[in-house]
């Protein structure tokens, strides 16, 4: 096994991969980060590439990674697939077993300047659309990836729909299992949107060059308020559908007597007819 760790440059081509050759293994490498590095793993027995950052990392050092990843599978005449280590729990039986794995020689060379070509000025655009993923294929792959530690999913955004979670009791037989699933709230608005009402930590899965979906995490002590809405609102299930526009009028309209007036006006009304004499 072969470790290369990513740095960045302050200029072209902004990055660059040094090889790592302190340690016996490959838990020596990675339990001893800074929790702001990134990785290229390069398991010469599986013919795999693995791509590791730790939970500190910058994002730009992600992007940096990826590319270097597709330059180091070039240098390896495409023979070697680049998969995310990150994927895995670390508690998982296959992380463990690469952490395990010896530090050795191998024919993979660090990527330096020299591996790069100036860019032109179309040069790595291939395309300029940006495809919605089929829904339901996402959220099964988001799932795969563990939720961080001491983290809680607040927000999920795949497409232009947005989803949170929420706690599901189901029973089987004798035992109830609680699960948590992602609901649809809704539809983002045309535009853009601020998420201010908690420090949220951004998580951007990533597949086949493709974002799959954008998940919001808040810590497990974050106690800060949740926004108050303050507007009325039409659900999109009522919106979408054909109505009575006399309904919606109704529901906009306010009355001449609020329910608090009503009820003092039928009491002062009662208390005068008490208070008058029966006529014959």
């Amino acid at each position: 096994m072969q470790i290369f760790e990513v740095f960045e440059l302050k200029e072209f081509p902004f990055m660059e991969t040094k090889e790592v050759v302190e340690g016996t293994t490959v838990r020596d490498i990675l339990k001893n980060g800074s929790n702001i590095k990134a990785f290229l793993l390069v398991d010469h027995d599986t013919k795999r590439i693995w791509t590791n950052y730790e939970h500190r990392c910058s994002l730009k050092k992600q992007f940096y990674m990826g590319i270097l990843a597709g330059k180091l599978r070039q240098q390896l005449k495409l023979f070697y697939r680049v998969y995310p280590l990150n994927m895995y729990s670390t508690t998982d039986k296959e992380f463990q077993e690469i952490l395990d794995k010896p530090l050795g020689v191998g024919r993979a060379k660090p990527i330096e300047k020299k591996d790069f070509s100036q860019p032109t000025q179309d040069k790595y655009i291939l395309d300029e659309s940006i495809q919605n993923p089929n829904m339901k294929k996402a959220i099964e792959y988001i799932s795969q990836f563990p939720k961080p530690e001491n983290l809680i999913r607040r927000f999920m955004i795949i497409g232009g729909q947005i989803f949170t979670d929420e706690e599901i009791t189901e029973s089987f037989l004798m035992e109830e299992k609680l699960i948590i699933r992602p609901v649809k709230l809704g539809r983002l608005n045309n535009g853009f949107t601020f998420f201010k009402d908690h420090k949220y930590s951004t998580r951007l899965i990533i597949k086949d060059r493709k974002i799959q979906g954008i998940e919001l995490y808040i810590s497990k002590d974050d106690k800060s308020p949740s926004l108050e809405l303050q507007i009325p609102v039409i659900l999109e299930e009522k919106f979408n559908k054909p109505g009575s526009i006399k309904n919606l009028i109704k529901a906009f309209q306010i009355p001449d007597l609020l329910s608090g007036e009503t009820e003092v006006q039928n009491e002062n009304v009662s208390q005068s007819q008490d208070d008058s004499p029966n006529q014959s």
